[in-house]
């Protein structure tokens, strides 16, 4: 099954015209990604790489069937472009760029939600179920297929840790990052339900960071209804309070927030800490 894609995923994507649009979708379609459609406005009736270009979402998905949009809209357009998407009721919207208004990517969570379409992002290199599919920029090489979850706000950590468990014979059903922050679509509690929902996935890799309380709230979710092992990592031990330390949500203010608070709660709830991607492979092995 793996979970959000899969070798059946139908997926669309905005602002495939673009550098690194064009240049991605050829990679995932190498790769195996069904990418069935391409929007940009303004260059409707182009192809990119054989596949068709539409001026609108709306014309696209009335003629294809689509699960997914990705976008590669630049920072300043892509609330407007996740609009588009989540007006056309797609499942899944994945959202790569990092520099969204807050108040306009809250405004996008709002009406997903109503509309009961799930969001990725922003700022996330989005997600990759080796030898299925993938959706965004993971770089194929350091994946491979296997039983083990892996979700992750950052996506050159998960890139380091898949790369070590791929070397060690470790494969992995679905890689998820879930972005920078500070606000979220998906988080990583949504992510954790739907790995232990999926029969393809054995154990979870969590890769979390200072800052904000999302790795206590998945602590409470592993505590009270996670069946499968758990493997955390927390990075940001050494950050000083106040100060912003790479993404915008990795920040410690008023004492919360903290590298030993998550790990407290995480060890709590029955998770295995590593220190490094490097201790990962052996946690995993000892429980799977």
């Amino acid at each position: 099954m793996a979970i959000l894609v899969d070798k059946d995923t139908r997926v669309l994507v905005q602002g495939i015209t673009g550098q690194v649009g064009s240049f991605q979708t050829k990679i995932m379609l190498n790769y195996g990604t069904k990418i069935v459609a391409g929007v940009t406005p303004g260059k409707g009736g182009l192809y990119v790489h054989e596949i068709p270009v539409y001026d609108l979402i709306e014309e696209a998905v009335d003629e294809h069937d689509v699960d997914v949009a990705l976008s590669f809209v630049p920072g300043r357009y892509a609330a407007d472009a996740a609009f588009e998407a989540v007006e056309a009721h797609v499942d899944l919207v994945v959202i790569l760029a990092a520099e969204i208004p807050n108040i306009d990517f809250m405004k996008v969570i709002r009406v997903a939600d109503e509309q009961r379409v799930l969001v990725l992002g922003p700022d996330t290199p989005g997600a990759i179920s080796p030898g299925k599919s993938k959706v965004g920029v993971h770089p194929n090489r350091m994946f491979t297929e296997g039983n083990i979850g892996v979700l992750s706000k950052s996506g050159a950590l998960a890139y380091e840790t898949c790369k070590v468990l791929t070397e060690h014979g470790i494969g992995q059903s679905t890689v998820v990052g879930i972005g920078g922050g500070p606000i979220w679509g998906l988080t990583q509690t949504d992510i954790l339900e739907m790995f232990e929902k999926d029969e393809e996935t054995a154990a979870v890799v969590l890769l979390g960071e200072i800052g904000g309380t999302m790795e206590e709230t998945a602590a409470e979710y592993i505590g009270k209804k996670m069946t499968k092992p758990v493997v955390a990592l927390i990075v940001g031990r050494s950050a000083p309070e106040g100060k912003r330390m790479g993404h915008a949500g990795a920040i410690i203010k008023r004492g919360k927030g903290t590298a030993a608070d998550k790990i407290k709660a995480l060890k709590d709830a029955g998770a295995l800490i590593a220190k490094s991607p490097k201790e990962i492979p052996q946690l995993i092995s000892s429980v799977v």
